[in-house]
This record gives structure tokens, C-alpha cells and sequence, in this order.
């Protein structure tokens, strides 16, 4: 058994920014920084590069293999029936989620969602069932045996396309705890995520200017970066946010 997996789903296949977690910064992959940050998780024995069966997905399953992680392939739009069947498979017992939208992602925060998932014994732990960190610093946990158990009550394709938004809908079923930002990190509209060209102009930069200096930067770093550097942040502040329907 694999005690603790992080799991990324990741496809090509996006609306409004196609092969996005391929594009390059400073000549490597997205992703590739994505995975190299995930690494420092210290309760994570395992990467799994959750993907679907489209051929357009051949190549991640390459770059899985080229970095040493493990592949999943399932369904496109079944999101949940994906990363359960990726837990199963290598028989996961606790799930650290996370999306490819992510490359940003800070471990250390990772890091404190799971101790507080470990302390409180709790079903379900994040950092996004109340918003208040910059989006894209986004990552939830829960055990297999937990998201089973929410695909065996939901046939909802909204809720199958979201992984656990069944579970932080029921929280009459689920015990739900989340870590909030500190007042220094609170930022909920700051956009860290990939998703538009805007993005992709803000995260590569980001990436330029930081990664050579210290590879391991964390969020402070990036928030101290950009508020010397307005006109970054500015570049995809307008952009709409796609969120989920609680």
C-alpha cells in the first residue's frame, strides 16, 4: 500500500489555453516545476499523473515516465472516477489533490493541510472550501475509502467532473476542516493559476524571475515579487474566474 499519494490531474485538452501545462518557462515544461515543488511534500510517497485515455494525452504519460512519477489514464470528463481509480489502482490510502492549474503550488502550505487532515482526524481537509489563499495555491485531502464512498452516492456530472465537491456539499456526512490563510497570505482574487495566455504571462514570469535565484521559493516570495511589480499582477486581474458551484 502507498500510505500518501499526491495526485494531478492534468490533460491537454483545455478550453482556453490548449497544452497549457506543457508551456515552457525558461525551456522546461510547467509541469515539470509543478511535479519538482510537489516533491517537497514531506507526508507524500508518491506523484500520480492522473490523465485520460485521448491520444492527445500520449505525451504526459511520456513525461511521467521521464520524471519518475506514476500515470493514471481514465475518463475526460469523470474527474472523480479518474482519481479514484488511480487510488485504487496503486492502492493509495490518503489523497493529497491537486490540479496542473497549479505550477505555483507551495509545499509548505501542502504540508499544513495534511498535519491539520492528521490532527483533527477529519474526512475531508483544504485550503479552498473557504477561499482566502491566492488561486492556484489550491490542494485537498482525503482518504480513498472517503472519496469511494462520495462516488457511490453521485451520479451528478457536475459533481463527477469535480472530484469532491460531493463531499464539502455534504457536510452533514463528511467531518470538513480547512486551514485559513495568514493576514500576510490572505489574497483570495490574486490570480496564480494557469488557465488563460494572461496567466501564462504572469506564472512564466514568475518563474524567470525567482527560480534561478531560489529554486525552492515560496509564496512569500512570489507575493513580496509582485508588489514590486504591479504591472504583473495586473496582467490577469480581469480575467473570469471559472468557479464551482457549491
Amino acid at each position: 500500500m502507498i500510505k500518501t499519494a499526491v495526485t494531478i490531474q492534468a490533460r491537454m485538452t483545455s478550453t482556453r489555453l490548449p497544452g497549457k501545462i506543457l508551456k515552457p518557462a525558461m525551456g522546461r515544461p510547467l509541469l515539470e516545476f509543478m511535479v519538482e515543488r510537489l516533491r517537497r511534500i514531506s507526508a507524500s510517497d508518491e506523484i500520480i499523473l492522473c490523465t485520460t485515455h485521448n491520444d492527445t494525452d500520449d505525451v504526459l504519460v511520456e513525461y511521467a515516465k521521464q520524471w519518475g512519477i506514476l500515470c493514471y489514464r481514465g475518463s475526460e470528463n469523470d474527474v472523480m472516477s479518474r482519481v479514484l481509480g488511480a487510488a485504487e489502482h496503486y492502492d493509495v490510502e490518503t489523497i493529497i489533490e491537486t490540479t496542473s492549474d497549479c505550477p505555483l503550488i507551495d509545499p509548505e502550505i501542502c504540508n499544513q493541510v495534511y498535519e491539520e487532515y492528521i490532527s483533527e482526524e477529519a474526512d475531508y481537509c483544504s485550503n479552498v472550501y473557504k477561499r482566502c489563499y491566492p488561486i492556484g495555491m489550491d490542494v485537498q485531502i482525503f482518504s480513498t475509502k472517503i472519496l469511494a464512498d462520495a462516488f457511490s452516492r453521485t451520479n451528478d456530472p457536475e459533481e463527477r467532473e469535480h472530484v469532491s465537491l460531493f463531499i464539502y456539499r455534504h457536510p452533514e456526512l463528511y467531518d470538513l476542516r480547512w486551514i485559513e490563510a495568514p493576514e500576510h497570505q490572505f489574497d483570495p482574487k490574486l490570480r496564480l493559476t494557469l488557465d488563460t495566455p494572461e496567466d501564462y504571462q504572469v506564472i512564466s514570469r514568475i518563474f524567470e524571475s525567482l527560480y534561478p535565484h531560489h529554486p525552492e521559493f515560496t509564496l512569500d516570495d512570489v507575493l513580496n515579487y509582485l508588489s514590486k511589480n504591479q504591472w504583473l499582477r495586473d496582467i490577469n486581474n480581469d480575467v473570469q474566474h471559472k468557479w464551482v458551484k457549491y
